[in-house]
């Protein structure tokens, strides 16, 4: 298992990386971590919001597919969230402190890029879970030019 810094692994840049590493990844499962920390974006006094774990497990997602492709002799490229299923937590803040493990694992993907995990954040005292649909085209930048209009209906 060949393992690459985060910043080569994720189309973000600086502060909007939330991830610390890669633990582990194969073709259906990817583990990072994040030690909570002040500081970061979002940062509460008590530590990382909850609510922000879908962030990390869209990064988590995006990691497995930067190691996917970066294996194949690929490059990175940005994906989409499109939508989180039944999130989850049992507390109402990531504590400072703590070293969340991050699991995404892989339901179901297809080669137009649309897929499916599912997604679990542990730590001491800490469960989070949730099923993330994502989207990450051979080429994203269609959906990124703003002069494109993906909707047919849509008017100029």
């Amino acid at each position: 298992m060949t393992s690459w810094p985060i910043e080569q692994l994720l189309p973000h840049a600086g502060r909007t990386i939330w991830l610390d590493r890669v633990v582990s990844w194969d073709a259906d499962t990817v583990v990072c971590e994040r030690v909570v920390r002040r500081g970061g974006l979002a940062m509460e006094p008590a530590g990382l919001p909850a609510w922000a774990g879908v962030e990390l497990m869209a990064q988590a997602i995006a990691a497995w597919n930067g190691c996917q492709v970066l294996s194949a002799g690929g490059d990175v490229r940005p994906g989409f969230l499109l939508g989180t299923r039944a999130y989850r937590a049992n507390v109402d803040v990531f504590p400072l402190g703590a070293t969340l493990r991050v699991n995404a694992v892989r339901a179901f993907h297809d080669d137009e890029g649309m897929g499916s995990f599912v997604c679990r954040i542990d730590a001491p005292g800490v469960e989070a879970e949730a099923r993330l649909t994502v989207f990450s085209p051979p080429d994203p930048s269609p959906f990124l030019d703003p002069r494109n209009h993906l909707d047919p209906k849509a008017t100029p």
